[in-house]
C-alpha cells in the first residue's frame, strides 16, 4: 500500500470525516432482453404498460425495441439501491405478460438483422434523434452485437469528501477541479486494475452457435449448439464485443479532463471513409446522424467514464466541461445469470471498495507505453483469465495474474475496513473475502460456473439461459409489488405517457435543421466551453 494511500485512509478515518463515506450515490443501469417462453427475441414494441422509452425516468430502451433499460434513481445505501431494482424488476414482470427478461449478457435466440426492432422513441425531434443514431449503430456494428447486454455502476463520492480532502492536501485549483482531477485519477487506476473485475465478475465465456458475431473472432466448440473459449472470462468484453475498426485507435489518455474531452470532440469530427460511402441518408430517409468516427459522445465504448448529469439540450462533453466530473459509469460488468438482478450485494459493496481504493491510490499519468499494457492485460483476462499460471505486464515485467489480484485485494482490504467501520459492521470485508476466494479457487468465477452449469444442461447454453431466465421471472413473480410501490410506478408510466404526448404536440421545425443545430454543438460548442473553462485551459 502506497504511503498516499495510507495518509489519505487515516484523514477520512477521523471521526469528522468517516460519516462523508456513507454519503456518496450509487446507481445501476441493467439491461435486459424480452424475450418469449421459449428464448426467442420478442419483437412486440416496448409494452406501453412500462410508459413511454423516451421520457420514463427509470424503464426505458437500449438499442432495440426489446433491449430494456432498468435504471434505479441515485442512492447513498447500496442495499436501498438494489431494494429499488428489485423492486423496478417485480413491477415489470407484472406487466410483462407472457414475455420475460433474458438472464444472460450474450443474446437469446434471434432472429435475421432485418427481424431485429431497432428502439423507436416517438415523432418528437429529440426521440428521432435517438432512433437515427441507432440505425447508425445498426450500420457500423450489426444489429445483433447491439443485443449484448451489460450492467453498468454508476458511483460518486460525497462532494464535501473531496472538498476536505482537498484542502488537507492543500491541492491548486478551485474544488471543482479538484473533485475532476480526483475522479479522473480513479479512472486512470481502473484501468490499470480493471482486469480483475472481469476475472471476478465476468460471466460470459460461451454463446449459441448461431449468434452471428464479429468476423474473424475465433471460438471453439463447447457442443453441438454452443461455442466458447476454454479460458475466458467475458466474451461481451471481448474484441468479438462493442468493437469496430473505427475506434480501434480511439484510446483517450485519461491524463486530464481537457485530454478526454480533446480525444472525443475530434472523433465527432474526423469523416471516417467507410461511413461517408453510407451517407447519412438512403431514399430520403435518415440512416445515420453523421459520417464521422463517432456520431455522437456515447458511442464510444469505454469500460469507464466520467460523467456529470446534463442540462436540457446540453450535450455530455459540454456538461463535463462547465462543470466538471460528478460520478463515475463502470460499463464492463456482464450480467450475472445466478442473480436474478443481475448482480449481488457482495458484488456491489466489493465495487465499492474497489472503486475508492482507485480514487485514493496514488494515480500517476499513463504513457503510451502503460496505456498498451492496460489495453492488452484488460484483452488478454477477458479472452484466457481462467488459464493456469497465466502472467499479465506491470511495468514491462510479467507477473502471475493470481499474484498480482492477491496483491491489490490486499490494498482494496485497508479501504474496506474504512467503510466497514463507518457502517459498523465486516459488510465489506466478507465481500472482499469472496473475491478472494475466487482467485484461490478459479472454479468459484462466474465465468467457470456458467460453463459447469451448461454441462449439467447437456452443454447447451441456450437450455441453460433458458432455465435461469424461467427461473428469474418465477422470482419476481411470486413477490408483487407492494401497493404503495404499484401506485407510485403507475403515476410515472401515466406521466411519461403525458410528457411523451406533449413533447409531440409541440415540436415544431424540420428534423434536419434540427440535426444541424445538435452537430453543431459538436463541433463547436464543445470547444468553446472546454476552452472557456477555468480548469481547462488550452484546448481551443
Amino acid at each position: 500500500m502506497s504511503a498516499l494511500l495510507t495518509r489519505r485512509l487515516e484523514f477520512l478515518a477521523r471521526d469528522g470525516n468517516r460519516a462523508l463515506l456513507a454519503q456518496g450515490l450509487r446507481g445501476i443501469e441493467r439491461e435486459a432482453l424480452r424475450v418469449d417462453a421459449q428464448g426467442r427475441l420478442a419483437t412486440t414494441p416496448h409494452p406501453r404498460r412500462l410508459g413511454a422509452a423516451l421520457t420514463h425516468p427509470h424503464l426505458t430502451t437500449d438499442f432495440s425495441e426489446a433491449l430494456l433499460e432498468i435504471i434505479t434513481p441515485p442512492e447513498h445505501d447500496t442495499a436501498a439501491m438494489l431494494a429499488r431494482l428489485d423492486a423496478l424488476h417485480r413491477f415489470v414482470r407484472e406487466r410483462l405478460g407472457d414475455e420475460m427478461l433474458w438472464c444472460h449478457s450474450m443474446p437469446c435466440r434471434l432472429p435475421q438483422e432485418e427481424g431485429i426492432p431497432i428502439a423507436w422513441y416517438g415523432t418528437s425531434h429529440e426521440g428521432m434523434l435517438k432512433h437515427v443514431y441507432r440505425r447508425g449503430l445498426a450500420l457500423r456494428y450489426g444489429k445483433a452485437m447491439q443485443c449484448i447486454a451489460g450492467l453498468h455502476y454508476n458511483f460518486s463520492v460525497a462532494e464535501a469528501l473531496w472538498r476536505r480532502l482537498k484542502d488537507e492536501e492543500g491541492a491548486p485549483g478551485s474544488a471543482m477541479h479538484h473533485q475532476s482531477e480526483m475522479y479522473i485519477s480513479l479512472i486512470r487506476n481502473f484501468r490499470r486494475y480493471g482486469w480483475l473485475l472481469m476475472y471476478l465478475f465476468g460471466a460470459s465465456p460461451a454463446l449459441a452457435q448461431d449468434f452471428q458475431g464479429r468476423r474473424g473472432f475465433a471460438l471453439e466448440t463447447f457442443s453441438q449448439d454452443s461455442l466458447y473459449l476454454p479460458y475466458a472470462t467475458s466474451l461481451r468484453m471481448s474484441d468479438m464485443g462493442y468493437q469496430n475498426d473505427a475506434q480501434s485507435g480511439l484510446t483517450p489518455d485519461y491524463n486530464n479532463l481537457d485530454s478526454y474531452i480533446g480525444s472525443l470532440v475530434e472523433a465527432m469530427n474526423q469523416p471516417y471513409m467507410s461511413y461517408e460511402a453510407l451517407g447519412t441518408k438512403r431514399n430520403g430517409e435518415w440512416i445515420q446522424l453523421n459520417t464521422n468516427r463517432l456520431q455522437i459522445e456515447n458511442e464510444y465504448y469505454s469500460v469507464i467514464r466520467p460523467k456529470r448529469i446534463t442540462w436540457v439540450g446540453e450535450r455530455p462533453l459540454q456538461a463535463l466541461a462547465r462543470r466538471g466530473v460528478q460520478y463515475i459509469e463502470v460499463r464492463c460488468l456482464d450480467i450475472d445469470p445466478f442473480e436474478p438482478l443481475g448482480i449481488g450485494l457482495q458484488a456491489c459493496r466489493f465495487l465499492d471498495a474497489f472503486l475508492l481504493f482507485c480514487a485514493l491510490e496514488e494515480s500517476p499519468p499513463t504513457e503510451l507505453g502503460e496505456c498498451r499494457e492496460n489495453r492488452e492485460n484488460f484483452a488478454l483476462t477477458v479472452r484466457e483469465g481462467r488459464r493456469p499460471g497465466l502472467l499479465l505486464q506491470r511495468d514491462g515485467a510479467r507477473v502471475s495474474l493470481r499474484g498480482w489480484a492477491l496483491e491489490i485485494l490486499q490494498r482494496v482490504e485497508e479501504v474496506c475496513h474504512l467503510l466497514d467501520a463507518q457502517r459498523d459492521d465486516g459488510a465489506h470485508a466478507e465481500a472482499l473475502a469472496a473475491q478472494t476466494e475466487k482467485v484461490l479457487d478459479v472454479e468459484q468465477t462466474p465465468s467457470a460456473r456458467v460453463l459447469a452449469a451448461m454441462k449439467e444442461e447437456g452443454g447447451s447454453f441456450f437450455r441453460f439461459a433458458l432455465r435461469r431466465s424461467l427461473a428469474h421471472a418465477e422470482h419476481f413473480a411470486a413477490r408483487p409489488v407492494s401497493p404503495a410501490h404499484a401506485e407510485a410506478f403507475e403515476r410515472q408510466v401515466q406521466d411519461s405517457l403525458a410528457e411523451l404526448e406533449l413533447a409531440e404536440r409541440a415540436q415544431s421545425g424540420a428534423f434536419d435543421d434540427f440535426v444541424s443545430q445538435f452537430q453543431a454543438g459538436a463541433s463547436h460548442q464543445a470547444r468553446i466551453e472546454a476552452a472557456e473553462s477555468a480548469f481547462l485551459p488550452g484546448m481551443a
